[in-house]
């Protein structure tokens, strides 16, 4: 038997079997989170957000096109491009496991016998389909986004290492690493992650061509890290900063046209590489030689970089960082608007870093480029508290940095971090909560898919075994319904995956240390490695358990190797025969089976479609012409796809509040955007430029009078726009920084306009101006100054609309805001009694043009994000049904709220369900509870009731569960309220993270109570 050609045939039909598995169960349409914006990008060609992913983007197009380019099958074919490229990655995985299983059974190069062959591409299959099923490869494995291609490229590079290791005593063998080294640049047009295989490539290129020694060992080791460095730091950056120094050079000094300085730089460095080439070859030195020739082609890959400027000068719909010059290029790269952090030297959360100049800002202007401002660094290793290894360092408290330090550290309110405490909140947060538990979510079990935040309930990893996650938990069996056995997440592995690869890790390190210290280095660098890199800061806006995948990839090539052990085992209690087969049985039922039986329900999305209706939804709720303010990830990406691949609703203008703040978004709004016509936005193009207006400063100044209210329109454009020395001031670096004198705006209403163009109904009672106290700020980012300036130069001639209402009340227009279905518009009219709701408009767009994701479809499956954009819908019904109750059209909230329920299956998503962020999933139902009381329908009421109470009631259960069982639940509750109030409660540490919860569960019960008794049928009724 051929082992080769067992090993290929073999090979493709476990990448048959992943293929089939991801195209039934990917997501049809567009998904939440990025995948709106990369699939619409990569349909108009347009630039996704920093570092971008320009590869990503020309391979998702070729699907594109491949899949006819027909706008209704743009989603299916990026989606499947994911499938098709994640089944590619399980090739080669499954190539890789039978690589190292053959060197751990072949020996001196024997023929393999007919068993010893079945025994490999067992290894192979059960180590391939384990990772397969794994929760978080399958997960970005079905929907259009860039971490599949990413493990895809992950794994081609490694398994070609591997093809190298059989070759290298072959001439021309090192085509191979070339070849490794191009694919690596391209990757980078992906992710980054591909990198972190470099140190476990040096060490297959070491172990073969040079004497092993422990210090050699280490040496390589240090090498391939260097490697790595060398790559992201000068490759990656440094090329793109010295390219846009040099065409600075050019065309500001010596009058030439953009892009030629950095034309040149580049023709430099490919002559330097051609002559360093000529010159090893001519005497004859191989590294220097290899080195270069890898150098050439990981840049030739890095050059589809290119294609994002070209892209970007042709201003496409989706155009972030407006990337035309290699100025951007160098700061879209370096991904400068996020931040930066310390990795190895800084301060602890009680000092704040210095900033410090570190040069100018340079925009492109009309002939060359002008400065804008100055760039600024964290001086992370200037203040008194900085340490080596620093990983409690953010003072803010924005995302519950702070909160978060304190909570893993087990610091207390007035307590001053040590470096012990640096190292426990990295052992407890960092390593443990942001990476083990995603590895034992994949190969142990998981609790469920609530986000976690450290407590007992939450997102946990389980084994499964009740007395195991008893100990560790609490009485899991006490658990709420709907965050156990109800939660389509709780998915119990047994910790057989884990168990199967610590047998295979230990088998290898048995067999061959050699191996086992590349695949380590594999596993390490790209899950621990990432972990001490990121240095991640308090609670993340969403489970990062897709970063590590990699390090999962190395796993699964243990668990492959697992099937060997568990063969030798069985090798003493039976024949050899009986042993290979009986094993590879064994692991295959016991392992990828059990895994696929598990995890199929939460990981199924074929009959989804969210993401788009949500869209949908705040698109139809938008007058015509309008703009739409949104707020957030999921909000906006969803809005871009269903604009510029679906067509739905071209006229209005997406705008991202937080993205608004740089000179790009504003200058966007100068020009037409599909059927969207320009917007003016008070502000020249130089006068936002760069960091110009980045935020301005209240200062009281003479001839303003506090309470007064000033136009803003004319304090936009002649105050805080004037470079008048009054109304500005300046730095000790020399940066200047703009003021203004007042705290209240007025925007003057022409009530003609505002009636003509149906921004105000026949009945309102218009008001003259709006106005706008803004008495909370003493400064404004221009994120903010973008949006009044948006409303002041709009003088009410286009509809301003705004996704939720915090965004208004961010800028002082909640009072004029009114809810038109999903979407709140701006009005000249305050809000009265009836909560702003213009329900005629809101009662049509709700009933004739509002879509719910197919909840309706029975077993579609809803995560935690999913069931918030459901609230969110919810919530808009519920609001809506209220207005027109309090109107008096009861029979149409009647109408609206059996809208919602009859298309939100309540077995898909219960009107009670445990959340977490202060129990809102069931806040949310509550309101919706109180809109069924008001529009009397009792029937429906006692539904939601129902629903609600069980979920709130076994809450409460479970959090009595957890400390004194003795105490009343009213006990309970005072001591929750005392701990929220800052003083002693008496709740154990498992019943301390909830505090809040116990509270909210026992507040909405009485209110469920009080309602059942206010709204019950009066006896002798009908």
């Amino acid at each position: 038997m051929n082992f080769n050609k067992v090993n290929n045939l073999a090979g493709f039909a476990v990448c048959a079997i992943a293929c089939t598995v991801y195209l039934l169960t990917m997501e049809r349409t567009v998904s939440l989170w990025d995948c709106g914006e990369f699939i619409s990008t990569a349909y108009t060609m347009g630039i996704p957000h920093p570092p971008g992913a320009p590869l990503f983007i020309l391979i998702a197009r070729f699907f594109i096109i491949l899949f006819g380019n027909n706008p209704a099958t743009v989603a299916i074919a990026v989606n499947s491009m994911s499938a098709i490229v994640s089944a590619l990655t399980i090739l080669f995985l499954f190539w890789t496991i039978t690589h190292f299983a053959r060197k751990l059974i072949q020996k001196n190069d024997e023929p393999l016998s007919r068993q010893s062959i079945f025994l490999i591409i067992s290894a192979g299959t059960v180590g391939a389909l384990a990772y397969t099923f794994s929760d978080s490869f399958w997960f970005s494995a079905v929907e259009g986004e860039v971490y599949a291609l990413s493990s895809f490229f992950t794994a081609l590079v490694f398994w070609a290492i591997l093809k190298w290791e059989q070759q290298s005593h072959k001439p021309g063998a090192d085509k191979w690493l070339i070849f490794i080294f191009y694919m690596m640049g391209l990757s980078i047009g992906v992710h980054l992650l591909n990198l972190l295989t470099i140190p476990a490539i040096i060490m297959v290129y070491y172990f073969k061509r040079f004497k092993v020694t422990r210090l050699n060992t280490v040496f390589a080791f240090l090498i391939g890290c260097a490697i790595t460095g060398f790559i992201q730091k000068f490759i990656i950056q440094y090329t793109i900063k010295g390219a846009g120094a040099f065409d600075i050079y050019f065309v500001n000094e010596l009058g030439m046209p953009f892009f030629v300085g950095f034309t040149f730089f580049f023709i430099l460095i490919a002559a330097g590489i051609a002559y360093g080439i000529r010159l090893a070859n001519k005497r004859k030195l191989h590294y220097a030689k290899l080195g270069l020739w890898s150098s050439a082609f990981m840049l030739l890959g890095y050059s589809t970089y290119l294609t994002t400027m070209i892209r970007s000068n042709a201003n496409p719909g989706v155009d972030m960082y407006n990337i035309d010059n290699p100025i951007n290029l160098e700061g879209y790269l370096s991904r400068e608007k996020y931040g930066d952090w310390p990795i190895a030297y800084g301060p602890d959360f009680t000092d704040k870093a210095p900033f410090v100049k570190t040069g100018d800002q340079y925009v492109r202007g009309k002939d060359k480029y002008e400065i804008s401002g100055s760039r600024y660094k964290q001086d992370w290793g200037n203040t008194p508290s900085s340490h080596l290894f620093p990983r409690m360092y953010d003072e803010s408290n924005d995302r519950g940095q702070v909160d978060c330090y304190r909570q893993f550290a087990g610091l207390g309110p007035d307590d001053s971090p040590t470096m012990g405490d640096n190292l426990k909140y990295f052992m407890k947060y960092q390593a443990g909560w942001m990476y083990m538990r995603y590895f034992m979510w994949n190969f142990a079990g998981r609790q469920n898919d609530l986000q976690g935040f450290g407590n007992p309930r939450d997102s946990n990893f389980i084994s499964g075994i009740s007395f195991i996650d008893n100990a560790m938990y609490g009485n899991q069996q006490k658990l709420p319904d709907s965050a156990h056995v109800a939660n389509k997440a709780f998915n119990r592995l047994y910790m057989l995956p884990l168990l199967l690869g610590v047998a295979g890790l230990l088998f290898q390190l048995k067999r061959n240390r050699r191996d086992l210290l590349v695949n380590g280095l594999l596993f390490f660098c790209t899950g621990l490695a990432i972990v001490f890199y990121l240095n991640q800061a308090g609670y993340q806006p969403r489970e990062r358990d897709y970063a590590f995948v990699g390090s999962f990839y190395a796993f699964a090539i243990w668990i492959g190797l697992g099937v060997l052990w568990t063969k030798q085992v069985f090798e003493k209690i039976t024949k050899a025969s009986v042993a290979t087969y009986a094993a590879s049985a064994l692991c295959l039922l016991a392992v990828p089976v059990l895994m696929a039986q598990q995890e199929w329900d939460d990981h199924d999305r074929s009959q989804k479609t969210l993401a788009l209706d949500l869209a949908k939804n705040y698109l139809e709720s938008c007058p015509p012409n309008a703009i739409l303010f949104t707020a957030e990830d999921n909000d906006s990406y969803g809005l871009w796809y269903a604009q510029e691949v679906e067509g739905i609703r071209k006229d209005v203008r997406v705008v991202v509040s937080t993205l608004l703040g740089t000179d790009w978004s504003i200058d966007q709004l100068r020009y037409k955007v599909n059927d969207s016509d320009p917007f003016n936005v008070v502000f020249t193009p130089e006068q936002v430029a760069g960091d110009r207006l980045n935020v301005v400063y209240y200062n009281k100044m003479p001839g303003f009078e506090a309470d007064k209210y000033y136009d803003l329109h004319d304090i936009l454009k002649n105050v805080i726009a004037s470079d008048d020395p009054r109304y500005t001031t300046t730095s000790e670096d020399g940066d200047v920084y703009h003021l203004y004198p007042t705290q209240k705006f007025s925007v003057p209403v022409d009530k003609k306009v505002v009636t003509a163009n149906g921004t105000v109904n026949a009945n309102d009672n218009v008001v003259d101006s709006i106005h706008i106290d803004l008495s909370g700020k003493n400064f404004i980012f221009k994120n903010d100054l973008a949006i009044l300036a948006v409303i002041a130069g709009n003088q009410w001639k286009r509809p301003v609309c705004f996704t939720n209402n915090s965004t208004a009340q961010d800028v002082g227009l909640d009072k004029y805001t009114r809810l038109n279905g999903l979407t709140y518009q701006l009005v000249p009219v305050e809000n009265t009694n009836n909560a702003g709701i213009n329900t005629d408009l809101a009662y049509k767009n709700i009933m004739q043009k509002f879509d719910y994701g197919h909840a309706n479809k029975k077993g579609v499956y809803f995560d935690e994000e999913n069931r918030r954009r459901i609230n969110t819908i919810k919530l808009a019904h519920a609001q809506v049904a209220r207005g027109l109750a309090l109107a008096g059209r009861k029979e149409e909230a009647r109408k609206v709220l059996h809208r919602f329920d009859d298309e939100v299956s309540q077995a898909n998503i219960p009107y009670g369900f445990t959340s977490n962020r202060g129990n809102m999933h069931n806040i949310f139902s509550l309101q919706f509870l109180e809109s069924c009381y008001q529009a009397e329908d009792l029937t429906l009421a006692n539904k939601v009731a129902a629903s609600i109470k069980k979920d709130l009631q076994q809450q409460m259960r479970y959090y009595q569960t957890l400390g004194n069982t003795s105490y009343t639940q009213e006990q309970l509750v005072n001591n929750a309220y005392m701990l929220l109030q800052g003083q002693e409660g008496d709740l154990s540490y498992r019943q301390t993270a909830f505090a809040q919860d116990i509270l909210s569960s026992y507040q909405l019960l009485q209110q469920l109570a009080k309602w059942e008794q206010e709204f019950a049928p009066k006896k002798g009724s009908l």
